[in-house]
């Protein structure tokens, strides 16, 4: 009889099947199995009467769980059961981590097996680490499932008691989350140092010197001994320069006549400086550090980065991608530097191996960090992977190999100019060696660009020297207040506090904009007014539970929990049942909250209320003895709100929409109004016989002050035919969508094809000649890149297929491409001199190492015990990002 293998996903178990001896059989648990109650539906019969059934938890009785398995589980639940009466031993090879654990021990609870158990971990899919792990099998850690259940019980209390009392108090369908809202306390809690800021404006100089034809910049740092006021000597909640601060501060008078007094003077080097510096390379992606850099420089948000992550460690790409250790194994340190030393050569490694140590707050688990999967690392180009998968294996990849190479070495340089009683600074970097540079620069996709940005080069100068000045230009500067959040900052932020744990971080943040407490702008998270009503209920009710220091205790908690040094029922009691528990706080805040103010938001500098309603956020303000209500626009947020916004909201509420005048056709009135989704124009009034208006949003940039009668017409004749295609004769239309104005081929049955207008394009006046244009441009894919890469050589095509085998350059080198496969040319081989011939002999050697580590998808087509839908893909990847 076999031995049954459960991992969580059928991508792990194709992958893991291939890594097995004979007589092993591999199925999927699809995620959890079982769960407390989603919904009063679940709830078995013969538990409906109770008080707690809807909780799930029965506090009362030392917080026993009711665990249920999902419908949609059921099937598979059916499937492991009947797997398992065919073998005569389980090995439960769920992740390594608290989840994985407590899928382990779920599955023990419901399969009650009679033959032997293992538990099998490993932290990524090789060969030798499927094979060590078999060796090496152990007892289902109780600890780490009380952790992990213990977590799950906390957030289904807070979730369960806090979220029902914000409907009542403010609007249906909020939610509280044990660390969804801390994370939106943060974010409400800078946009309130935003809305407090004071600007101060301070004015300086910055003189273009010459010195033996090389031209340099040097800006003003000092007049007569005092340092010149910068933006950090300014008081941020005055505006002003700060107490204390012995500065000069000049304004747009002063600096000009400063401008004017130097002007002709001769300028004097009084002083040099250089001093050696080193940058070392930064430890291996840790999670949050992966969600950081995959935000920065592939603009992937954490949620799409953890799927995709997971994807490639299941695939066997890379090692487990939940971690809070920046440890690397022996045989890992070992590939990297080999990896160094043949792409950069033995100058570029480190003189020792680097190991590094985990510092963040209660990193738990000692996992290995996140790396490319193996004893060789597979170069990105060898993996085959498109894409987003490919960009992201490219980072990590660079981020390992970087960890073990040499320092860069740079030089900073500083030169002081003298120029009457004024003093100039010029500052300056020469990297002396770029050492890991070569390979990776944080925050940077193009390590090569990053260098030449690194570098500031300055002419070689002397004290006593007199360069010339150029050019003296007067600067005018204000102070910004405190940049808003990001994904990467947010995460960034959350770690260093010890809040939550990076694996949920992703699906926290896809929560937080899902929910309508935060708008994405530009990778920035701005907080809404629900977040505004949510955040100022919880702090002044349930402060602890967005207090990040609170919350961070929680977490070292469960870490102990996890090592056995804390014991989870009696936390559980105090937590929720102590005299200032969960469950007192909930009762008082029933009791006690008025609704009334809980709606309300109170923003500085504006004399109108906003208050939270069924449908939204709405202004309310007195009109003598009546009340005026009126709806905020969905995408206006507190950053957007100022009094004139307020008056032009309000106008139109009391006075109606503006009219601009008459469709010069129809003779109907045109209107400008704002409404939930912005701004728009429309033709005619809504009526009986007009229920719905013809409607256009008015495109970005353009105020509704600033609309014309003109521009109102062409914005309601949209889309508007440009003409036909010359090869197609198929329409060509301008228009303005979701995503702003396009251009649209549409060739009917053969689909249409798309192309937003670039900056300078005109929806309104675009004709057929520059629409013909954009479509004859390759179109830009999601993730940002370009269609077709162009080619250094076209070699000829396949005689198998007649497909095209062309010469690319890319990152590593100069490769040939056919198809989906790749193959690096050879040491001396050079662009003119590859034949056809042996372009084939490289490429299908390429194919059949390519066949061997695919061979288990092929196999896996076979099996039918793995059959999954998109929705089960959905659950196993829900079920390990939960928070």
């Amino acid at each position: 009889m076999p031995t049954l293998v459960i991992v969580e996903s059928p991508t792990k178990a194709r992958t893991i099947r291939n890594y097995l001896p004979q007589g092993y059989r591999v199925e999927a648990s699809m995620g959890h199995v079982r769960d407390l109650p989603a919904s009063a539906e679940e709830v078995p019969a013969s538990y409906k009467e109770k008080s707690w059934s809807n909780l799930g938890i029965n506090v009362e009785n030392n917080f026993e769980p009711l665990y249920v398995v999902p419908k949609g589980k059921k099937k598979v639940v059916q499937e492991l059961k009947s797997a398992l009466k065919e073998a005569d031993e389980l090995i439960l090879a769920t992740d390594e981590d608290r989840e994985g654990e407590s899928i382990s021990w779920h599955l023990l609870q419901l399969l009650k097996p009679k033959v032997p158990i293992k538990r099998m971990v490993f932290h990524e899919i090789t060969r030798e680490a499927i094979q060590k792990a078999l060796k090496d099998c152990r007892d289902i850690d109780e600890n780490l499932v009380h952790a992990q259940e213990t977590r799950r019980l906390l957030d289904r209390l807070v979730g369960y008691t806090v979220s029902p009392l914000l409907w009542k108090k403010i609007a249906r369908g909020l939610s509280a989350g044990r660390v969804q809202s801390v994370a939106v306390r943060l974010l409400v809690q800078r946009e309130r140092e935003r809305r407090a800021f004071q600007s101060g404006g301070y004015w300086d100089l910055k003189a273009l010197l010459e010195k033996d034809k090389n031209s340099f910049d040097a800006k003003l740092v000092t007049l007569g001994d005092k340092k010149i006021a910068t933006g950090s000597d300014f008081d941020p909640n005055t505006g002003k320069i700060a107490q204390g601060r012995d500065v000069v501060l000049l304004d747009e008078t002063q600096a000009n006549a400063l401008k004017d007094r130097l002007d002709g003077k001769p300028w004097t080097v009084s002083n040099t400086e250089e001093k050696p510096t080193t940058r070392k390379p930064a430890p291996p992606f840790t999670t949050s550090t992966l969600q950081q850099e995959s935000n920065r420089k592939l603009g992937i948000s954490a949620r799409d980065t953890m799927r995709i992550a997971q994807k490639l460690y299941e695939e066997g790409y890379i090692t487990y991608m939940r971690t809070d250790s920046v440890h690397l194994s022996e045989q890992a340190i070992t590939a990297a530097r080999n990896c160094v030393e043949q792409k950069y050569g033995k100058e570029y490694l480190s003189p020792k191996p680097r190991q590094y140590t985990t510092k963040s707050k209660g990193a738990q688990e000692a996992h290995e960090a996140i790396r490319p999967a193996g004893n060789e690392f597979r170069t990105p180009q060898e993996t085959g992977l498109s894409g987003h998968e490919f960009s992201l294996y490219d980072l990590i990849w660079k981020r390992t190999v970087a960890c073990q190479m040499a320092n860069a070495r740079l030089t900073q340089i500083a030169i002081n100019l003298e120029v009457e009683d004024a003093g100039f600074r010029s500052s300056g970097k020469r990297i002396d060696f770029p050492g890991f540079f070569r390979a990776y620069v944080e925050g940077s996709d193009d390590p090569e660009a990053a260098l030449e940005n690194q570098e500031v080069i300055l002419p070689t100068l002397q004290v006593g020297d007199h360069p010339n000045c150029q050019q003296l230009d007067v600067l005018g500067h204000e102070t910004q207040p405190p940049a808003r959040f990001t994904e990467a900052s947010l995460v960034k932020t959350l770690e260093s506090e010890g809040v939550g744990r990076p694996s949920t971080y992703a699906s926290i943040i896809g929560t937080i904009i899902d929910r309508g407490y935060a708008q994405m702008r530009s990778k920035a998270l701005v907080p809404t007014f629900t977040a505004f009503a949510v955040v100022s209920l919880l702090e002044q009710h349930f402060h602890d539970l967005v207090d990040t220091k609170f919350t961070s205790k929680m977490e070292q908690t469960l870490d102990e929990i996890a090592t056995g040094e804390a014991q989870w029922i009696p936390y559980l009691k105090e937590f929720y049942l102590g005299e200032k528990g969960l469950d007192n706080l909930v009762q008082l805040g029933i009791e006690n909250i008025d609704p009334g103010v809980a709606k309300a938001v109170n923003l500085d500098n504006l004399e109108a209320t906003v208050k939270i309603g069924k449908f939204g956020p709405y202004i309310e303000v007195m009109e003598g003895e009546e009340v005026i209500t009126a709806s905020i626009p969905m995408d206006l947020t507190p950053a957007d709100l100022d009094p004139e916004q307020v008056s032009t909201i309000l106008k139109q509420k009391i006075e109606g929409p503006e009219k601009l005048g008459l469709h010069p056709e129809t003779g109907e009135p045109i209107y400008t109004l704002i409404g939930s989704y912005g701004p728009y124009v429309q033709l005619g009034e809504v009526s009986e016989d007009n229920k719905k208006p013809k409607r256009a949003s008015l495109p970005k940039g353009i105020k509704p002050e600033d609309v014309t009668l003109e521009t109102a017409v062409g914005l309601l004749s949209l889309p508007r035919l440009l003409g036909t295609h010359p090869d197609t004769r198929a329409k060509i239309k301008a228009g303005l969508g979701r995503f702003g104005p396009y251009i649209v081929h549409d060739q009917g049955k053969e689909g249409k094809d798309y192309r937003s207008l670039k900056a300078g394009d005109d929806v309104l006046t675009v004709n057929l000649e520059r629409a013909l244009e954009l479509l004859a441009q390759p179109k830009r894919s999601r993730g940002g890149g370009r269609g077709a890469k162009k080619p250094l050589r076209e070699l000829g095509v396949h005689p198998d297929d007649k497909e095209p085998i062309n010469i690319y350059d890319g990152p590593y080198g100069l490769y040939v491409k056919h198809g989906k496969v790749n193959a690096s040319l050879p040491e001396g081989e050079k662009v003119d001199t590859l034949t056809l011939e042996t372009a084939l002999d490289l490429l299908a050697a390429k194919a059949a190492t390519k066949k061997k580590t695919t061979r288990k998808s092929t196999k896996s087509k076979t099996t039918t015990k793995a059959k999954t839908s998109t929705k089960s893909k959905k659950s196993t990847a829900d079920s390990k990002t939960k928070s």
